[in-house]
């Protein structure tokens, strides 16, 4: 496809979009007063305008059966994150039964690598990606500490190359071979959130488990913006947050997912709870935990139904568009959006240039581009929002945007254009 940074191409591909219909489906904020470009979905998504009515359902029959709405209520509270399920699963590409919502990011991770990380003899070893997110980075750090090892053995960063952006996968598959019978997990990325780079997880689960190692992901930046095939991948365990490309609210509610041929093993080590014991004797409150089968084992605690409700109105816009028709999208406005900031780049060198330092291959990014501003500092960031622009600032010079496909517009890459050339200092 030929490209034309002009308004009226723009219009055109906004025209042919058959997913068009579904901005409308969502709040915009409207805090200053001009229109706005929001392009910080890798963040936080957009409100959903049906989240309202989810939420007020829910408050509705808290009002109306207090205690009882666990039984009572239309989508009764006791089984309330099986609505989510199904939708959850097709997103990432999973059994139903690999799949639960529940708890936060986090949080979850951390109860998965219970039960996927266990050191022991000399298979003590952690295979991340360096400049990895850093809760990411905490949490491993705090689990090779909980287990008396030492972070600077025991944790292994796979960094880019002197001089380089992103990280080479034959880096982490040569990494991985080299461990060897020393490694224990790999927990990585699906997608960096601070370059956009999509890593190969397929790849990676197959040598990660060569070695006899198991393989998990975190999908913050990848759930709900990648076409995830994660129980044909084989992936050992992941987890996602609701409140990025998920449009879930803030701090919203997270899934899990375990693969199959472990969701069924109840002497797997976790820490349990008892929203994970049998639902058909949970409330006999006996001794011993005996587990859910599949994903739902990892529950802990009661729903959170209000977060619960919110995430179930995006999923249920999810499902409605479909993740195919997503990901077409996804690489149309993406590509549009790089070449239009290229293009302000050619017209201004004489004062700055602008360095995409996410993949340009569309197979290993999703929606997003991460933008390396040569010659120019925070004040760029700090002019392009006051023009309305909606982006996120990581330091030194690097300013993320991320076109979602389900509310924004290719007019809306046009308009990003015209705001940063004219931000420039």
């Amino acid at each position: 496809m030929i490209h034309q940074n002009t308004i009226a191409f723009a219009r055109e591909m906004d025209e042919k979009d058959p997913l068009k219909s579904f901005r409308e489906k969502f709040h915009f904020p409207n805090f200053m007063d001009m229109d706005m470009v929001y392009f910080t979905g890798n963040s936080l998504g957009l409100q959903p305008k049906s989240v309202q009515g989810y939420i007020q359902e829910e408050l509705d029959a808290w009002s109306k059966f207090g205690v009882e709405g666990h039984f009572l209520a239309e989508k009764p509270w006791f089984a309330y994150h099986e609505f989510l399920t199904e939708k959850a699963a097709k997103i990432v590409g999973a059994n139903p039964k690999e799949v639960v919502v529940t708890h936060s990011l986090t949080t979850n991770l951390h109860l998965l690598m219970v039960s996927f990380f266990k050191p022991e003899g000399k298979r003590t070893k952690i295979i991340c990606e360096a400049k990895a997110f850093p809760s990411d980075q905490y949490a491993l750090e705090s689990q090779v500490k909980f287990h008396g090892l030492n972070i600077d053995t025991d944790l292994i960063e796979v960094a880019p190359r002197e001089g380089e952006h992103l990280i080479r996968e034959e880096d982490i598959l040569n990494k991985i071979v080299e461990t060897g019978d020393e490694l224990a997990m790999v927990m990585i990325g699906g997608v960096n959130y601070y370059t956009g780079q999509l890593f190969d997880m397929a790849a990676i689960t197959k040598a990660g488990h060569a070695v006899g190692a198991k393989v998990g992901f975190d999908l913050a930046h990848a759930a709900g913006n990648i076409n995830l095939k994660l129980h044909d991948w084989g992936v050992d365990f992941a987890a996602w947050c609701g409140y990025k490309y998920l449009n879930s609210s803030p701090g919203g509610v997270s899934g899990i997912f375990v693969h199959e041929r472990h969701g069924y093993n109840p002497d797997l080590p976790r820490f349990a709870g008892w929203w994970g014991y049998d639902k058909e004797t949970r409330f006999q409150m006996e001794p011993g935990f005996n587990p859910m089968r599949g994903a739902e084992g990892w529950q802990l605690s009661n729903a959170p139904i209000l977060g619960m409700s919110a995430h179930l109105a995006s999923l249920d816009i999810f499902d409605e568009a479909g993740m195919d028709r997503i990901g077409e999208k996804r690489d149309l406005m993406t590509a549009y959006l790089e070449f239009v900031i290229e293009d302000v780049s050619k017209r201004n060198s004489d004062r700055c240039t602008f360095e995409i330092i996410t993949p340009t291959d569309k197979t290993k990014r999703g929606a997003q581009l991460s933008i390396l501003a040569h010659g120019q500092g925070k004040s760029l960031f700090d002019a392009l929002t006051k023009k309305g622009v909606i982006a996120d600032w990581r330091e030194p010079n690097v300013i993320r945007v991320a076109p979602a496909p389900l509310y924004n517009s290719f007019e809306d890459c046009y308009n990003f254009g015209v705001c940063l050339g004219d931000s420039i200092q």
